[in-house]
C-alpha cells in the first residue's frame, strides 16, 4: 500500500510561483508514472505533468514553458514546480502514481489535493 502526501499550495498573484511536493511512503514498485492533475471549479480533472521512472516527461500545453516536474527517487517523492502563474491555474492539484507490470496497472493511488489559488 502507497500514502501519498502532498504539499506547497496556497494563494499567489499572478505571475507567481509555487513548488508542489507529493512524497510517497510504502513499497514502489520498478515501474512507475507519477504525475500532477488539477479540476478547477466546474472542469474536468485533467493531466497536468507527468514522469515516468524512464524519466520521460509529458505536459499539458496549457502549462508548457511555465512548470516543471521532477522527481526524486532515493526520497520517493515528485515535484511540480510552477512558474508565472496565471489565474486560470486556480485549481485544486491532486498527486497521482500509478504502478505497473509488463504493461498491466496494478494500483492507482492519489494524494488528498492542495489548493492552488491564483488572484490579485
Amino acid at each position: 500500500q502507497v500514502q501519498l502526501v502532498e504539499s506547497g499550495g496556497g494563494l499567489v498573484q499572478p505571475g507567481g510561483s509555487l513548488r508542489l511536493s507529493c512524497a510517497a511512503s510504502g513499497t514502489i514498485f520498478s515501474n512507475v508514472v507519477m504525475g500532477w492533475y488539477r479540476q478547477a471549479p466546474g472542469k474536468e480533472r485533467e493531466l497536468v505533468a507527468r514522469i515516468t521512472s524512464g524519466d520521460s516527461i509529458n505536459y499539458v500545453d496549457s502549462v508548457k514553458g511555465r512548470f516543471t516536474i521532477s522527481r526524486d527517487s532515493a526520497k520517493n517523492t515528485v515535484y511540480l514546480q510552477m512558474n508565472s502563474l496565471k489565474p486560470e491555474d486556480t485549481a485544486v492539484y491532486y498527486c497521482n502514481v500509478r504502478l505497473y507490470r509488463s504493461n498491466v496497472l496494478l494500483a492507482n493511488y492519489w494524494g488528498q489535493g492542495t489548493q492552488v489559488t491564483v488572484s490579485s
